[in-house]
């Protein structure tokens, strides 16, 4: 009895046996599938994700290119400065806002609310997270003593501006990713960014390299080199915001470009803005008037109108036209002089600047020859710089003209300009008659030109400009001791609803040495406050010192006799004379 009740005990069922057999089978049988779909089926997923383990991507970052000035100086250049960055799983794993009087410093340097930044660093999936861009180097190492888990640097660069407000609307500024929003910045910002080198690396379980897989080197940035000479440009800018300020002006701008290859030698705007402080930055401010606004030109085009007659033949350099009395009547409407001038030389129309001698001027020719005389100047066009926000200003193509049209277009109305277009204009008549597109950056040889006036009529205008310049001339104060210079003065009268208000755009436009021509220069006043609005007694001067101080920093020959010496620039005589 006791001998089969042993048995029974050491007995174990057969079904246990082979569930336990056939658990073992399915679990065998499922790692085969398993291993067979992943070597065979599918083996990629996972071969990706041991490289992701062993292999990364290197990139060798390339500074951007700078923007220099035609002599070389740097006008915008990239300085280097880190980022703060922080990795949420590991301030998570590693308690790091236990380190509470760090965080608190932290927070304190870089400007932050650290309540914001906690509920910013709470979600551990996230592994990268902003705290501050582009912080000096001073900072960054404050950050770095601090040892904050979590909290890491990154290496950046961060574009300067040395000049700050002097060379703003030309160069542009950057982003916070250091990419071009405006200006040069933008117009050239693949040149100036380059292409980042990458480098494919293999490493071992102890991070080291063990192999290099491939490599691609990167494409340095270029360094754009402009037109502008720094020593012009702040010349200017110093000269034309003094001008805005006395005269409590809305704005200014000045242009200059060089007669002979058609380079702007200087191109600035007041108000300015510093583009170094970002926080100052208003849409306002970064308008580059000179470009984008326009106006009428008033009397600064009259010497298109002398040129045209000229051209077509209807007069000559002796030719006399009578003004008197002053005033004339066309279709009921009348056009007028400050004063009855009675009769004029074709100089003495400029020198006084008659409108009633432009407007006979302008309808004794065909009204297409007129007109043509405006298109060949440039007007209604762009001036081939390529600037972002260029205008081509307003110049109607009508099939019929009246003849008060037609003489209001003579004397500077009824079209619009930007002082660039009417910088291009005096820059084709220095240059012989020849109209060349002008370039913001250096160039090494003159871009071709077009013939659009003879070079006799071009140059006998030219000679004209002279006596605005003299005595009895509406531009005294204009004149440059030592230099030959021509020019006319223009005060325009800004349009309003309905017809003209009583604000103006004093103007002056001119060119040096006359003997040689070397700069075209224009200024433009945006409303001047006070009893002086003219052009002959607010933009005039600050072409003289502007004009005068180039011409000396390019070296250029003084072309005036000692025999003939200007008897008003030296007593530096006040025009009483308003500009027509």
């Amino acid at each position: 009895m006791k001998k089969r009740t042993q048995q029974k005990t050491w007995q174990t069922p057969g079904w246990r046996l082979y569930a336990v057999s056939g658990l073992i089978l399915c679990v065998f049988a499922a790692l085969l599938v398993r291993t067979a779909y992943i070597q065979v089926v599918s083996p990629d997923m996972l071969r990706e994700q041991g490289d992701l383990r062993v292999k990364r991507t290197l990139s060798n970052s390339v500074l951007r290119g700078m923007i220099k000035d035609r002599n070389g100086l740097e006008v915008a250049i990239s300085v280097p400065v880190n980022t703060v960055w922080a990795d949420p799983k590991i301030v998570q794993q590693t308690n790091s806002f236990s380190y509470t009087r760090e965080w608190r410093a932290l927070a304190e340097i870089l400007s932050l609310d650290l309540a914001q930044v906690k509920e910013k660093l709470s979600n551990p999936k996230v592994r990268f997270e902003y705290l501050a861009r582009q912080v000096s180097p001073a900072m960054a190492e404050y950050v770095r003593h601090l040892k904050l888990p979590g909290v890491k640097l990154r290496p950046e660069s961060k574009r300067y501006y040395p000049a700050a407000e002097v060379d703003a609307h030309i160069v542009g500024i950057t982003n916070i990713d250091d990419q071009g929003i405006d200006g040069i910045e933008k117009l050239y910002n693949q040149e100036l960014s380059g292409t980042e080198g990458k480098k494919r690396i293999l490493k071992d379980a102890n991070n080291r390299v063990i192999d290099v897989l491939d490599e691609e080197a990167p494409k340095l940035a270029q360094d754009i080199y402009l037109s502008i000479d720094q020593r012009i440009q702040t010349l200017a800018y110093q000269e034309l915001k003094k001008a805005v300020q006395y005269y409590q002006a809305d704005s200014g701008s000045l242009v200059a470009v060089d007669v002979k290859t058609g380079e702007l030698l200087a191109l600035v705007n007041n108000p300015s803005y510093n583009p170094n402080n970002r926080k100052t930055l208003t849409r306002s401010a970064m308008r580059n008037r000179a470009i984008t606004d326009t106006f009428e030109p008033g009397s600064t085009v009259k010497p298109l109108a002398v040129l045209a007659a000229l051209e077509f033949g209807a007069v000559d350099e002796e030719t006399v036209i009578n003004t008197s009395p002053g005033y004339m009547q066309i279709g009921g409407r009348r056009v007028r002089d400050g004063l009855n001038r009675g009769k004029l030389t074709i100089e003495g129309i400029l020198q006084k600047s008659s409108n009633v001698g432009t407007t006979k001027l302008a309808l004794s020719i065909p009204t297409e020859h007129f007109l043509g005389a405006f298109y060949n100047a440039g007007f209604g066009i762009d001036t081939g710089t390529g600037l972002l926000g260029e205008s081509a200003g307003v110049f109607y193509d009508r099939r019929r003209w009246s003849d008060f049209e037609l003489a209001t277009l003579s004397y500077g109305y009824g079209l619009s300009v930007t002082p660039l277009q009417l910088a291009r204009m005096y820059a084709t008549i220095a240059n012989g008659g020849v109209r060349r597109p002008l370039s913001i950056l250096r160039i090494d040889n003159p871009l071709p030109g077009e013939r659009v006036f003879s070079e006799k009529n071009a140059n006998l205008v030219l000679n004209m400009l002279e006596s605005v310049v003299k005595k009895g001339g509406t531009g005294p104060k204009a004149a440059v001791e030592g230099y030959r210079v021509g020019g006319k003065t223009g005060t325009s009268r800004k349009a309003i609803a309905g017809g003209y208000g009583s604000d103006y755009v004093a103007m002056f436009a001119g060119v040096a040495p006359i003997s040689d021509p070397r700069l075209a220069i224009v200024v433009v006043v945006n409303n001047p406050k006070g009893d002086k609005y003219y052009g002959g007694d607010v933009a005039a001067p600050v072409f003289s010192s502007v004009m005068g101080g180039s011409l000396q920093l390019l070296n250029v020959p003084t072309d005036k006799g000692e025999a003939e010496p200007d008897p008003l620039q030296l007593a530096n005589i006040k025009r009483e004379q308003p500009d027509a």
